[in-house]
């Protein structure tokens, strides 16, 4: 016997499933729908792909470096102070900066960010301000970039010289499916889907009467 329906499953899982179930059955508004619209599959591993070169040095890393500073100090070898690499940023706040200053290059948002309050106002400031922005699935995987469980929101400010080519090709492919659709996507509601049950209980006097 299939006893799937009366699993007592984590509350963790449980509030996942009530909330997609909720974001079928209310009318959820554009601004919010987009974040349904992800990257395709191939171009967001080609950007994740990107992305690994640039994330930002560890604590460790970071404590090492400063070491060997002291160390050169302390021998009477100059204090010089070392070049900052290009790296992602992370952080709606930072981002929002950025974005603002129009310092950044391309904005990367990760679609299940919750409360999605946070992002939800980025990909109009992107526009407004002509920075090419992507949506993706998962803020796991931009957590991994940037040594965190997850992060909401990163973004590329420099690039090495050898980069620039693969980034230009990223960004106009990222464009054709969001900037360029963004008249679409603002248009578009979501949800509003009955459950088999409400559509069964609709069908039943339409039976009847027939």
């Amino acid at each position: 016997i299939d006893l799937t329906r009366f699993v007592k499953w984590p509350h963790r899982i449980r509030l996942q499933r009530q909330r997609a179930i909720l974001y079928k059955r209310l009318k959820v508004p554009p601004a919010i729908n987009q974040f349904t619209q992800a990257l395709d599959r191939q171009t967001a591993i080609e950007l994740l792909k990107l992305a690994q070169k640039y994330w930002p040095e560890t604590q460790q890393e970071k404590q090492q470096r400063l070491l060997a500073r002291a160390e050169k100090k302390a021998a009477d070898k100059g204090d010089v102070p070392t070049k900052r690499p290009p790296v992602l940023r992370a952080g709606v706040n930072t981002i929002t900066a950025l974005v603002e200053n129009k310092k950044a290059q391309l904005v990367v948002t990760a679609h299940d960010t919750d409360p999605i309050e946070l992002v939800v106002f980025l990909p109009a400031l992107c526009r407004k301000m002509g920075v090419p922005y992507c949506i993706i699935k998962g803020k796991a995987r931009l957590g991994r970039l940037v040594h965190r469980k997850t992060c909401t929101t990163v973004t590329f400010t420099q690039v090495n010289a050898e980069d620039k080519g693969a980034l230009a090709k990223l960004v106009e492919a990222i464009r054709t499916n969001y900037s360029e659709r963004y008249d679409e996507i603002r248009r578009q509601w979501g949800g509003n889907v009955l459950g088999p049950k409400s559509v069964a209980r609709i069908a039943k006097p339409r039976k009847n009467k027939g």
